[in-house]
Formats: C-alpha cells, sequence, structure tokens
C-alpha cells in the first residue's frame, strides 16, 4: 500500500506531473490515507463546495495514527544531525506512519527523500 502525502494530492488535483502515478495508484486500489493527510486536504475542500472529493477521499482505506513521541524527538534528532532542518510535526507524523504500518509514501516533498536516506522510509518513485 502507499501512503500519499498531501502534495501528492495537490498537484493530483491541479493536473500536475503526478497525476498519472496517483491515478494508476487509485485504480490498483493500493493506496491510503490518515487523518493528517485529511485534515490538511479537506478545508479547502468543504471551503470550495466539493462534497463529492470529500467523500470519495473519506472512502479511501485510512491507516490509524499512534504516535510515538521519543520515536519522532529520535527522528527530528537525526534530521538534525543530517542538516534536515525545519520538517514540521505533521510531516514527521506522517513518515512516521508510514514507517510502523510499513508503507511506501508517495510525496513531492523533498525532505522525505533526504529522510529516507537516513531512516527506514520507503518511497514511491
Amino acid at each position: 500500500m502507499t501512503l500519499v502525502d498531501t502534495s501528492v494530492w495537490i498537484d493530483g488535483f491541479r493536473g500536475g506531473k503526478s497525476k498519472e502515478a496517483l491515478k494508476n495508484l487509485i485504480d490498483h486500489g493500493s493506496i491510503c490515507i490518515n487523518d493528517i493527510i485529511l485534515a490538511e486536504l479537506l478545508p479547502s475542500i468543504r471551503k470550495r463546495g466539493e462534497t463529492e472529493l470529500e467523500n470519495q477521499l473519506n472512502l479511501l482505506p485510512k491507516v490509524p495514527i499512534q504516535i510515538d513521541w521519543n520515536g519522532l524527538i529520535y527522528m527530528q534528532t537525526e534530521n538534525l544531525k543530517h542538516g534536515i532542518n525545519k520538517v514540521g510535526l505533521p510531516d514527521l507524523m506522517i513518515a512516521q506512519n508510514a514507517m510502523q504500518n510499513g508503507l511506501t509514501l508517495f510525496s513531492l516533498d523533498r525532505h522525505f527523500e533526504l529522510i529516507g536516506d537516513i531512516l527506514p522510509l520507503q518511497l514511491y518513485k
């Protein structure tokens, strides 16, 4: 399964470079989402009144979030040791969620690539 990050959804909605890959993952039923990503996406979707899109996102398999605060502290410490700065808690939680559940993360955010170089974060390519 592939956890699709907010950056990919937004790019896909705009017809960007990830649109085809996102469509392929959807067609094969191999995507999932979590509450952090939904919390980042749904406010704008609701503001625009895109009820059908909201309903479709809410039907996706949702991966429960179990926050390991010590694990987040470790991740951020490792990031800082390796010069990876300004990774916010939501993205750390998304990375942790993917690693805890053996998921591949699909994101356009470069810091996930950097994190994947130092931690066992599998990225969609």
